[in-house]
């Protein structure tokens, strides 16, 4: 969209300043009419005139704060399609609007956030496209921001992107990584979407699919951009880093090029976007980023959005001159000559002026429309224009980049030739020839170096005339016809460029092979040239051997006698030195020996020393050990005392599991000391490492059993910090004994072994006594809650039946129809939760046969009875769920009840489920055919609940009657009244949901408080739990999930 020009200081001359509020009062009422008419909950696509009003509204108050004061406003969680089209229009502002439009969306961003987060967890179509493009909103938002160099709209130029990379390598990789994260997401809306009409088996005709396909033109354009600034930044990545170190951003690039080449080809093929955007096509690979070359062969794709067809309506004017302004003024001063009549008689001429120049302002402003008109379409055309040629211009130069690189292989060609030129004169009498055939050759490229510059010449001369053009053009942009005859004579000239370059080409490939084929003769004569040379040498060479060879063994014979004799001299002598040798290396012998005893000596102390070196390190780091082990300890047993810590609570179990384990981690702590002891600290690895594990275990007893505390009854809690102080003295005492040495073999930890087995001992006693009392009952607890639960739904079941019976014989009419909806969505809720209760069965069969292994059911039951209390918990809430709901669907079918109790517990019974199904999840295997159903399930109670909510919601808008506020009658005194009396009550009403919402809570904290420190009972009483220590708040303990048990 182009910006809009500024108003002529002649117009705002003639406006009044009293005309300002109701100027604003117009544009605010006209904003406000174009944002309910593009934004609705009609499955169609966005009208451009009411989005662009809405970009036009941007520019005109320099921002989007009428944009978003209207769009807070818009229910945006009660319509998916009405999200969707948020999302477009505010994708179509930030791209065309004003630039200060940026800064406004950016306070926003949690708005944005918050709808995308709540579609995201609903399982609706809109709603996950809603998801993916609130991302992309927010991915752009923040991109533009932090890079304020590119415009929202993403036409920056090269020298831009340049001067934005700059020359370090840091800022060009990351500026490259967040370009890769801004395609992925557009890529992402589009895949979304085009996924969805494929399982749909969409027409783009029709207006649902139109609703959906009309933002992806926006990410075209978007993607059009993004495809080219990363291909520039690789290459320039390329240049500054090893191909190794960048191999993942190819290979992400490449992805992203299969997608969005996949995504424009779709696009191309639907009529919708045919008529509205002009999609560019991208090369059939991707570019090759290890050749430098290959930048000048890359194309910028560009993206043409055609003329608009005109509308119906006339677009609504941005500045109101004269209309609202005029409209009140004229208004009184027509009651005011209709009740006293003109002033003197006569009517004023200024009147005729204000009308003449009203009409003369409407047909100026007309004019101005379509000269507006008029030159978008020609700057429209322009740019087509200036593309195609800028498209020509690039295959001018790939045209060049290959004729260099010919030129480069001729002269390889060349310089072989000269070298094997080289080899033949040094040859023997065949060479001769082939230095002819060089010079012939020479000749040859003489030739072809004067094409070479021929077509150099007119390749200059072509690029003359391409300047020539880019100045013709940037002149007669005024004039399209002196334009389009510059096109044809610059088509044809490139046309016989072309041909002439086609033809130079082909005659320099004749030549090159002919070249070749004449080389490899000259290769094939001089290799036979070689073999009849060596051949005629190797005979020579063999003749010359034999006379040689026979001539030094007559030579051999003569002196191999006078050898001898000479031999038997030297001999003797060799003798005596070797006898003198052996004497002089007996000697060094025994001085070696000395000195190897000396050092060996020298080594046996250092070995000493260094020993006593280990052992005082293995024993600092004892210390050490030692020291820290007693901080942890220390800061544990403080927090016995420690009036932070009375908030925090835990369970008897967890310290159960914890005193288990410190216990079970003095065995190793034992005998690492006993291997410490025994070898004199050869090695403390053991002993330290054991020490650490049994430090940490004691510490989280101490502090589980101070948490515990908080919840026990007072005499347990007492005895329970007394025997953890007592945990942590014994413990100190037997890391003060291995701080020395002389009593560090007597150590023992008798003491602390038993005031860890009395921890474990208080920690058996306070747990729930109910557990220990129904381990063998709970599988057969199991079956009877599941059973129990399916005849509570199918009482529900057939009580739902038997009202509707009741129902249409009592009532007519619209109640009837109210209450058939009502009955019959309870009815499809109830079935609903049968399946989900009878899959969940079939899964818990399914988890106790490939869990229980040769154990019996009851005995896995009772192996895992944290899990299965929470079935049976969860069972137990699902019927009586079902329960609550038939009667209030009974008292609001009989005009008892309430509405709200029906909505109430149809959100109830869908938690339920909800746990149930948590519960059977816990130990389900992810393959299991039965958890997939019981997802399905669970989602099915989910769409009936909801469909439950709305026919009494429904019901409820038709039951009840709405009294029409008529205030006409009353007069300002008694308006006044009310509207005090309104507010009072509305005081009163705040305050009264704000002490309901406090009260909700405690109840909640309570239930929360009752479901952990209660064990409930087989009638479903609740037995009280022990009173809690006196001056210490409790607070309430956090719901536990059922650990799965280790098979």
């Amino acid at each position: 969209m182009n910006s809009i020009k500024n108003v002529p200081a002649r117009v705002l001359s003639r406006r009044g300043g009293h005309s300002l509020e109701a100027e604003r009062e117009q544009f605010d009422k006209s904003q406000a009419v174009s944002i309910s008419k593009a934004i609705n909950t009609q499955e169609a696509p966005v009208k451009e005139k009411h989005a662009r009003r809405i970009i036009l509204g941007t520019h005109h108050e320099k921002g989007a704060f009428t944009f978003w004061s209207y769009a807070i406003g818009l229910p945006l969680a009660s319509s998916a399609i009405l999200s969707w089209k948020f999302c477009h229009v505010l994708h179509k502002v930030l791209r065309d609007g004003h630039p200060n439009v940026l800064q406004d969306c950016q306070r926003y961003r949690s708005n944005i956030r918050e709808v995308g987060d709540l579609w995201g967890h609903l399982h609706d179509r809109y709603g996950q496209l809603v998801n993916i493009y609130t991302r992309l909103l927010l991915t752009k938002i923040s991109f533009h921001t932090k890079h304020l160099e590119f415009p929202p709209g993403l036409e920056v130029s090269d020298e831009v992107l340049e001067k934005t990379a700059g020359t370090d390598v840091n800022n060009i990789f990351q500026l490259t990584v967040e370009l890769f994260d801004y395609l992925d997401w557009e890529l992402k809306l589009s895949e979304s979407v085009f996924r969805q009409l494929n399982t749909s088996m969409a027409v783009s005709q029709m207006s649902a699919v139109q609703c959906r396909l009309a933002p992806l033109i926006q990410v075209i354009q978007d993607c059009s951009h993004l495809y080219h600034y990363t291909v520039k930044l690789m290459f320039k990545l390329h240049s500054c880093l090893p191909a190794d170190t960048l191999q993942g951003h190819r290979d992400r690039f490449h992805e992203q090029f299969r997608s969005l080449k996949n995504f424009f080809k779709k696009a191309s093929d639907m009529l919708y976007f045919k008529r509205l955007i002009q999609i560019p096509r991208l090369p059939e690979s991707p570019p090759n980023f290890l050749r430098a070359s290959a930048l000048a062969e890359h194309v910028k794709p560009v993206v043409v959005i055609p003329d608009e067809a005109p509308e119906d309506e006339e677009p609504e004017n941005l500045i109101e001159i004269s209309t609202a302004s005029t409209t009140e003024p004229q208004i009184t001063s027509d009651v005011f000559e209709q009740t006293f009549g003109p002033p003197n008689g006569v009517r004023d001429d200024r009147d005729a002026q204000i009308e003449s120049l009203k009409k003369e302002v409407d047909m100026l402003r007309a004019e101005m429309e379509k000269i507006k008109l008029e030159a978008q379409r020609y700057i429209t055309q322009l740019k087509a224009q200036v593309n195609s040629l800028e498209g020509e211009v690039e295959e001018q130069r790939k045209q060049k980049q290959k004729a260099l690189v010919d030129n480069e292989q001729l002269r390889d060609e060349l310089e072989r030739l000269q070298r094997l030129k080289q080899d033949s004169d040094r040859s023997q009498r065949l060479c001769a020839e082939a230095e002819k055939k060089a010079n012939a050759t020479e000749i040859r490229y003489t030739k072809l170096k004067e094409k070479h510059s021929e077509l150099i010449n007119t390749h200059a001369e072509l690029l003359r005339k391409n300047a020539d053009t880019a100045k013709q053009l940037t002149v007669t942009q005024q004039s399209q016809e002196e334009v389009a005859r510059v096109k044809e004579q610059l088509a044809f000239q490139v046309e016989q460029v072309k041909r002439e370059a086609e033809m130079k080409l082909e005659d320099q490939s004749v030549q090159l092979e002919q070249l070749r084929q004449e080389l490899d003769t000259r290769r094939e004569e001089l290799e036979q040239a070689q073999r009849s040379l060596g051949q005629a040498k190797q005979v020579g060479a063999e003749l010359s051997a034999q006379v040689e060879a026979l001539n030094t063994e007559k030579e051999l014979l003569r002196r191999s006698v006078s050898e001898k004799e000479c031999e038997l001299l030297s001999t003797r002598g060799l003798v005596e030195e070797k006898e003198l040798q052996l004497s002089q290396e007996v000697d060094k012998a025994t001085r070696e020996i000395h000195e190897l005893q000396g050092r060996l000596l020298e080594k046996s102390n250092q070995e000493q020393s260094l020993q006593q070196q280990l052992l005082d390190e293995q024993f600092g780091i004892l210390q050490e050990t030692v020291r820290e082990a007693e901080g942890i300890l220390r800061d544990a047993v403080a927090k016995l005392d420690d009036p932070l810590h009375i908030r925090c609570t835990s369970s008897p179990d967890y310290l159960l599991s914890r005193a288990q384990a410190a216990l079970e981690s003095t065995d190793a702590l034992e005998n690492g000391h006993a291997q410490y002891v025994a070898s004199m600290a050869a090695d403390a690895a053991g002993l330290v490492g054991a020490l650490a594990l049994f430090t940490h275990l004691t510490a989280d007893t101490i502090v589980n059993g101070s948490a515990t505390a908080h919840l026990a009854p007072t005499d347990h809690a007492d005895r329970l910090t007394e025997t953890c102080r007592d945990c942590g003295q014994q413990s100190l005492g037997y890391l003060g004994q291995l701080r020395d040495k002389q009593t560090v073999g007597r150590a023992e930890l008798g003491a602390v072994r038993q005031a860890l087995q009395g921890v474990l001992q208080l920690a058996q006693e306070l747990r729930p006594k109910s557990l220990d009392i129904r381990q063998e009952e709970l599988g057969d607890m199991v079956e009877k809650e599941m059973a129990s639960t399916s005849e509570a739904i199918e009482d529900a079941v057939r009580r739902i039946e038997e009202m509707m019976s009741q129902a249409r014989s009592e009532s007519s009419g619209v109640k009837l129809e109210v209450n058939e909806r009502i009955l019959n969505s309870c009815t499809d809720l109830m079935k609903a939760i049968r399946l989900l209760v009878m899959t969940s069965t079939n899964l818990q069969k399914e988890i106790v046969e490939s869990g229980r292994g040769a154990a019996t059911t009851q005995e896995f039951y009772a192996k895992n009875s944290r899990w299965t209390e929470g079935l049976i918990s969860a069972s137990k809430a699902v019927g009586w769920g079902a329960t609550q709901l038939v009667e209030s669907a009974d008292r609001v079918v009989l005009h008892t009840g309430k509405y709200e109790e029906l909505i109430v517990c149809s959100h109830e019974i869908a938690a339920s489920t909800a746990q149930l199904v948590a519960a059977s999840k816990v130990k389900a295997e992810k393959s299991s055919r039965n958890l997939v159903k019981l997802q399905e399930c669970s989602r099915n109670v989910n769409e009936m609940a909801a469909n439950v909510v709305a026919s009494t919601k429904s019901g409820q808008e038709q039951i009840e009657e709405k009294d029409t506020m008529d205030f006409s009658g009353m007069s300002l005194i008694k308006l006044k009244k009310e509207e005090m009396e309104t507010q009072v009550k509305v005081l009163e009403l705040e305050k009264r949901l704000e002490s309901e919402r406090v009260r909700l809570g405690e109840l909640r904290k309570q239930h929360y408080g009752l479901a952990g420190a209660y064990d409930a009972a087989e009638d479903g009483e609740a037995k009280p739990a022990p009173a809690p220590r006196r001056g210490i708040l409790k607070k309430p303990p956090l719901a536990q999930k059922p650990s799965p048990v280790e098979p």
